[in-house]
Parts: C-alpha cells; structure tokens; sequence
C-alpha cells in the first residue's frame, strides 16, 4: 500500500508570527474550521503560554474542530507543557509539540545551557508531557544546524521517554535539499529506535527552499510529517506552502508514490480566508494559489490548451478550488438563498442572530454594488456586528473632500472608548487626510510600517481590501478593513491596527525568540 504523509498545519502557530499577522480568537476558530474542511491530519492551533489570548484561542479551536487533532506549542518546561494540556482538553484529538533548542549556536547565546543540561531537560519535559497526552512531537529547534553526534543522543532519549513524532526543523532556512534529505536520513540510520516514531519535517523558505527541503526530507529522509502553512505564511521568508507540497505529491505521484488525505477543492477557499485575514496578499504569480496560477498568456500557450489542456497544464484549475467568478446573488435575493450560499462556501453561522447580521451587510453591499461574488460574501462574513461594538475604535462615517491643485482634507466620525469622535484634518491626498484625523483623535504615536490596497473581485466595482501595518512598543499589528470606498476601507482598516494595538491580549511572546 502507498504509505500516506501526514499534513501538519501550523498557520495559526508559526503563520501568525509574521510581523502584523496576529489572529482573534474568532479568526483563528474560522481558519480551523477551514482547515477541517480541507481535511488537515493535525492544526497547530497556537503556542498556549504565550499569552491568555492564545491559550483562549486554543482552547476555542478544541472545541470546535472535531475531525483533525489540535495541537499545541510549548518550550521544555513544566509549566509551559501545562499550559497547553491545559487549553486542548476540548479536543477530541490533542498533541503537543515539546521544543528546545539543540544547535551549538542556540545553546550557548540563547539557553545559556550546556548540552548535558539540554539532554537532561529533553528527556524530563518530555517524561512529563507524556504523563497528560498520549501524543507527543519533540522538535530539536535549529535541528539542522545542530551536531549530528548530540541530536542522535537528545532524539533517541526522548523517543525512549515516549516522543511520538521526532521533527527536525530548519528553523533559519539554511539547508538544501539533497543534503536536508541526507540528513533526516542519517538521523533515522543511527538511531536505533527511530522507527518508533514518525519523523517530520519543518523548514522555512530564507533561500526560496522550503518546499524542496521538504520534499527530499521525505523522499531522501523517510520522513512521513510535513509542516506547512496556508500560503507559504510565516516570519521572515515564510514557510513551506501547504498548497505546493499536496499539489506536488499529487501531480508527481509516479515519483513520491505517497498519498494525502487532503480535499484538494479546498485549498483556494483556504488561501483566500487565509489573506483576508491577515492583510497578506498572494502573489499574482504564487504556485497553485496565485491569480495568474493558471492564466495563459502567451498566444502559443493558450492555442495549446484550447487543444488540449494537458499541453501547458499539468493541474486543473478546478481540482484546487479555483472556480469562475460569477454572480450568485443580487439585492433581490432573499435570505434563504443567502443561507445556502454560505453553506456552500463553508462558512459556518453558529446562531440566528449571526445569520441577521451577516445578511444585513450583504443588503447593505448589495445596495453599494450591483454585483456580488462569492468574494464578497467571505469578506462580509469575516466579522460580526457584536464583535465591532465590542472594540475601543469603530468606524461610524466618513467625508472628504479633493480637488486638484488643493489640500485634500476629511471628516471622521468614530467611536473611542464608546464615545463618539468627529475629528478633521489636511494631507497629501484622501487616505491620508483621513488617517490624520483619526491619528489626531487617538494620539497612538504608532509608525505607519505599510499601506496596501488590493481589489476583492475585478473591475471598478470591487470593493477595496485595504492593509495598514502599525508597529509601537515593539509589537507589529496589522488592520485589515473593506468597502467600496477605499477611502472608508482604509479609516476602518487603521482603525482595526490601533484595536490590537490597544488589546494587551494580543501582545504575545514569540516561540522563536523565547529563553
């Protein structure tokens, strides 16, 4: 039989470290269910000590993922491994995922520990988290940079004290795949008890690698865990694109001769739930999940497909999710047809109320614009009436005015603090005169860090997706905000950043930098 490779998703762990990419509670929920859906073994749902926020949002994605196991991070200590016992036990299906670092580099200038120590707190951290879960991965952080002699001694102690899963990560991005293989395959050679766990493995893309190291870790290595995120997310270069590593094994079965469990189908929904929301925009030419993925724009090329499309396309577009833009619903469509749009999108709606308020703004968008996308409709669904009254800033209106060869200048109108705002000011243009109003109500002091705008569906009448990244205090949030007007998008969208800017909730400790 075709053995099988177990897809370990850590979007809402090491994707949500990228600068600004933090996630609510809710959003995180609505990505696992997502996730779900596209039938991921195991969702690395957060790093539980790191903050209350993660450990509630942990245990949120417990409760309402039933089908793939949840997984939690923790560094090698009690505490932390507490913590995360702690947030899963709604699971029906938990792990957690022990890491200490074991690179020569990482011991010395950030443990502060020597290696005999590191071994000792190896084997005892992972002694004790068997004592509250049955499944348990142990990652050697910076794996790959570590000497062969002393991970072979650490990784065969802990599969000894009951690791079940040994990852070994590339956790700057250095390796290359025939020796990344070499390496997974050496571990596995020499250690004598290494075929009493799955090896997995973890890399990052600082080399544009992540997904070819990857692959040789397993077709080199035997590795039979891929970690991987929606998109390629992640801090610095990102990475390994869980797009690109089923898709590869699919298209190249003859060669990797390995199956996955994933619904193909829905890997485009997933992507996109996943841009919308974090701010980060797919790349037009991004592998599988790009605008341009399977768009022919050469003469030759697009006579070969009209031919036969197996010329120039080795996937169809349809078999990753990719589906033609077209109107499924107008302002004459009525609730019960809106119901069963969401309901083929995916997008689950818990209460009536949430279905009230989610076909209010599709009235209102839908009296805005004449026609609505599926796009559309995930993006009006991406947060709910109750949640915005419940934030320090909420957008109420807006007014500007421009004209050429003048000052451009706006009125503002928002809640802070549950009281309402009216704030006017100049700047070089619309967007910026807008968010100088807002700046000079709410005298964060933020760095404006980017501004970014992209068009939910094509044409004029798209509505404005716009991302602003604010850093303060050390902490980088992104705002995320849509409508019509982009100039509307891009007030909510600040206001969005100063909401997590506010959120001690969201401040939280990186697992990468951690002691």
């Amino acid at each position: 039989m075709t053995d099988k490779l177990i897809i370990f998703d850590t979007t809402l762990r090491d994707g949500e470290q990228s600068p600004g990419a933090s996630m609510t509670k809710d959003e995180k929920v609505r990505i696992a269910r997502q996730l779900e859906r596209l039938k991921v073994d195991v969702i690395e749902a957060g790093f539980a000590a790191s903050s209350e926020g993660d450990f509630d949002a942990i245990s949120a994605v417990s409760a309402a993922v039933k089908d793939s196991i949840v997984c939690s991070l923790a560094r090698a200590n009690e505490n932390d491994i507490t913590r995360a016992s702690d947030a899963l036990k709604a699971a029906n299906a938990k792990r957690i995922h022990v890491f200490l670092a074991t690179s020569p580099l990482h011991m010395e200038k950030k443990l502060r520990m020597t290696p005999d120590q590191v071994f000792e707190q190896a084997k005892k951290s992972i002694r004790f988290a068997r004592n509250l879960a049955a499944d348990i991965e142990f990652s050697p952080e910076d794996g790959y940079r570590s000497e062969v002699d002393f991970l072979c001694r650490v990784l065969e102690a802990v599969i000894a004290e009951g690791a079940t899963t040994i990852n070994v990560p590339d956790t700057v991005g250095y390796a290359v795949p025939e020796l990344y293989g070499e390496f997974i395959h050496t571990l596995r050679t020499r250690i004598p008890n290494s075929d009493k766990a799955i090896w997995s493995v973890h890399c990052h893309n600082d080399l544009g690698m992540g997904v070819a190291n990857s692959l040789a870790g397993v077709k080199i290595g035997g590795a039979r865990q891929v970690e991987c995120t929606i998109n390629g997310l992640g801090e610095r270069a990102g990475n390994t694109a869980l797009e690109e590593i089923v898709m590869a094994l699919r298209t190249r079965k003859d060669y990797f001769d390995l199956s996955v469990g994933i619904d193909a189908t829905q890997i485009v929904p997933a992507s996109k739930l996943v841009s919308q929301i974090t701010g980060f925009v797919v790349q037009p030419n991004k592998a599988v999940v790009g605008a341009n993925a399977f768009a022919h724009a050469s003469g030759i090329h697009q006579d070969g497909v009209l031919k036969a499309r197996d010329t120039y396309e080795i996937m169809r577009a349809e078999d990753v999710g990719w589906s033609a833009n077209k109107i499924v619903l107008g302002k004459l469509s009525g609730r019960n047809a809106f119901k069963q749009r969401l309901q083929e999108l995916g997008i689950t709606v818990e209460t009536e109320e949430e279905l009230n308020d989610a076909f209010s703004r599709f009235k209102a968008l839908a009296d805005q614009k004449s026609e609505i996308f599926d796009e559309d409709i995930i993006s009006i669904t991406s947060g709910s009436a109750s949640a915005e009254e419940s934030e320090f800033y909420r957008f109420v209106s807006l007014s500007q005015h421009s004209e050429t060869g003048k000052r451009p200048s706006s009125q503002v109108v928002f809640h802070m603090g549950g009281e309402k705002m009216t704030s006017e000011a100049e700047g070089n243009g619309p967007v910026d005169a807008s968010l100088n109003a807002i700046e000079a109500m709410a005298k964060s002091g933020a760095e404006q860090l980017l501004y970014s705008v992209n068009a939910i569906t094509s044409g004029t009448q798209s509505q404005g997706e716009v991302t602003v990244r604010l850093a303060k205090g050390g902490r980088i949030v992104n705002g995320v905000g849509t409508d019509p007007d982009i100039i509307a998008a891009s007030a909510k969208a600040y206001l969005s950043a100063l909401n997590k800017l506010h959120d001690p909730r969201q401040a939280k400790l990186n697992a990468q930098m951690a002691p």
